[in-house]
């Protein structure tokens, strides 16, 4: 029987340029963490100091007030753990013992999107053609993609992600799946990347997330980035139904199908709008969102909001255009 993936946190066996983490168990940290997740064991300090070192170089000083661990306390989170090590060893044989299992971020939008996952997996939560995620030692754009939620906090989730052999896939790509069975996933710069692509048919079994952060900005923040606030795909000139028809025109049918899911549970009052808009973003994009909404409501917003409305308007538009078209 072959021995488990069982790595301490920083130590770099020689067969994987990050380190693999133990199985999940509880331990001793600080704060409250979001559910399905304990206080954090002696990794905690670990994971905390290269988040806030991952920010400093670029001006950013994070408050972290809250590291948990993945408890894998239900069936299926021990099956998916399962899971997990089962592919890392099947790509490791593939790959001539090396399954290049790497720590990647993924930006949440709530304590309850945390939840969903550690619970059900990220089916639902990844983009069109595969989940995105971002290597350890480069946390802002997960920080980015993150939401403040109503307590003034992020959430970002640290994860175990089996990579294998890497293709390169852009940012704007189409590519949905590995171009061969030569590669298994995809990174959007093979001699340095920033981005991992961990396919659909593959986000439940070679992601597994390990720990969550919460944290904040204590000030606002000022110097080289500027981090974004949710964009509002839904308006008082364009509502969800709308914007779901003119997305039909242009995502694939599997992507406005989850749209329409999530429409559904919204309706339903099982998530939020909040969640719903966020989720919405993941699919589709915001420059994509930006686009649509902008050409919509240019045609569409009624001679008495311009006339209350206008100049509120234009600021807005002026802000959003900056920062989602830059």
């Amino acid at each position: 029987m072959d021995p488990p993936i069982h790595h301490p946190l920083g130590k770099r066996p020689a067969a994987e340029d990050d380190s693999v983490i133990s199985d999940c168990e509880s331990g001793v940290s600080g704060g409250d963490t979001a559910a399905g997740f304990v206080p954090a064991d002696e990794n905690a300090d670990l994971v905390r100091t290269r988040f806030v070192r991952g920010l400093a170089a670029h001006g950013l000083k994070p408050e972290v007030l809250a590291v948990g661990r993945n408890a894998c306390s239900s069936v299926m989170a021990q099956a998916r753990q399962h899971s997990f090590h089962v592919f890392a060893r099947a790509v490791a044989k593939l790959r001539d013992g090396n399954a290049n299992v790497k720590f990647a971020w993924y930006g949440a939008s709530s304590k309850e999107e945390i939840s969903d996952i550690v619970q059900n997996g990220f089916f639902g939560h990844a983009h069109g053609n595969g989940l995105r995620l971002f290597p350890q030692d480069s946390p802002l754009e997960s920080v980015k993609s993150s939401v403040v939620d109503k307590d003034g906090l992020r959430h970002l989730l640290l994860c175990r992600v089996i990579l294998g052999k890497t293709e390169l896939v852009p940012r704007d790509s189409n590519q949905c799946r590995s171009s061969s069975e030569e590669f298994d996933s995809g990174v959007d710069d093979l001699s340095n990347p920033k981005e991992y692509v961990i396919w659909c048919n593959q986000i439940n079994t070679h992601v597994l997330p390990e720990y969550v952060l919460s944290f904040r900005f204590p000030s606002p923040l000022k110097g080289h980035v500027k981090i974004g606030e949710p964009l509002r795909p839904s308006s008082p000139w364009m509502a969800f139904p709308a914007l779901i028809s003119v997305l039909s025109k242009i995502l694939p049918p599997p992507d406005i199908a989850y749209i329409a899911k999530f429409h559904k549970d919204y309706r339903e009052k099982r998530i939020s709008r909040h969640e719903l808009i966020q989720k919405v973003r993941v699919i589709a994009g915001d420059k994509l969102l930006f686009s649509v909404i902008k050409s919509f409501r240019a045609k569409k917003i009624p001679a008495s909001f311009k006339a209350n409305k206008g100049n509120e308007w234009q600021a807005e538009s002026q802000q959003l255009e900056r920062y989602w078209l830059k």
